[in-house]
């Protein structure tokens, strides 16, 4: 009896270690739209480590355009599947702050952990990563002690100190709150998809440095659907449904495939459809932008 006892508590505590290892890696990054000109990212850090010393603290990006939903959640899709598996995310873009939106903990089905406002920062991570749970971050447990009367700065009161006290193993997920349904906000967008010899895709974001042009489009599924090096496209961009551009460009592997000035298309890093000019700033010279009101249609010249 008594060995049988010792062999069902052994196994109790082997469950409960592995509950609470699924977030302790000890890695807290975080992504804002705070910029770096103040001390506000600096007092969300001073919280985690006041939490616990030994967490490994990075970012992923601070400078995401003011109140830029969208962006937020691309620069999640582009980071988070890079990072092992238990890594806790803190992505604070939070136009509603203090409003009746959610501010939740998403566990998603690769074993990473976002810490967020559900806002729409969990799009394309819900499609992507796919979200195997949800919990509301209860804040008469997981708020910075003192903070109460402070309705405007929940990535310091309320994100970065449940997301490093997750990360630190001070608590399991369990306790962040209570379950609500994975289903979580959606920013509708184009996606992409292939039909009556079309590719139909969504701008997610510019490469800025260099403005080129960067679509949702899976270089799959063009070689899936003929098109191959050398192709001539004709690319049409939109805003809101309404013509932007129409151009023909080369499809080529590099930026030196078209002479100096020319535009381009070439698969970026992400393995996915995207068109510059060499040694311009196709962005700059027509004025496209990016987000989830912008759409391309790709097609091969015969």
């Amino acid at each position: 009896m008594a060995n049988t006892l010792k062999k069902i508590a052994f196994c109790l505590y082997l469950a409960l270690a592995v509950l609470g290892l699924q977030a302790q890696n000890k890695a807290l990054v975080f992504q804002t739209d705070f910029g770096l000109k103040d001390g506000a990212v600096a007092a969300m850090k001073g919280v985690a480590f006041s939490v616990s010393p030994d967490l490994k603290q990075f970012d992923l990006t601070h400078e995401i355009p003011p109140f830029d939903i969208w962006q937020a959640a691309y620069r999640l899709e582009q980071t988070v599947s890079y990072w092992p598996s238990g890594t806790v995310f803190v992505s604070v873009v939070d136009p509603g702050v203090g409003s009746v939106r959610k501010s939740v903990v998403a566990k998603t089905k690769s074993g990473h952990f976002i810490v967020t406002p559900d806002n729409g920062t969990l799009t394309l991570i819900a499609e992507s990563l796919g979200i195997d749970s949800l919990r509301q971050i209860d804040e008469n447990v997981n708020r910075l002690k003192g903070s109460g009367d402070s309705y405007t700065f929940h990535g310091r009161d309320v994100y970065s100190y449940t997301g490093a006290r997750l990360a630190a193993g001070v608590i399991r997920f369990d306790e962040v709150g209570p379950a609500l349904s994975p289903a979580v906000e959606r920013i509708t967008y184009q996606p992409a998809e292939f039909k009556a010899g079309n590719f139909h895709g969504n701008i997610p974001v510019l490469d800025v440095q260099y403005g080129n042009v960067w679509t949702n489009i899976p270089f799959s599924l063009l070689q899936s659907n003929g098109i191959a090096y050398g192709d001539s496209l004709l690319v049409r961009i939109f805003h809101h449904k309404k013509p932007v551009y129409s151009g023909k460009m080369i499809f080529g592997t590099t930026f030196s495939a078209v002479k100096e000035g020319l535009p381009v298309a070439y698969i970026n890093s992400l393995l996915n459809f995207s068109f510059g000019i060499n040694m311009g700033s196709f962005a700059g010279k027509h004025r496209i932008a990016s987000g989830s009101e912008w759409s391309v249609i790709i097609a091969k010249v015969r």
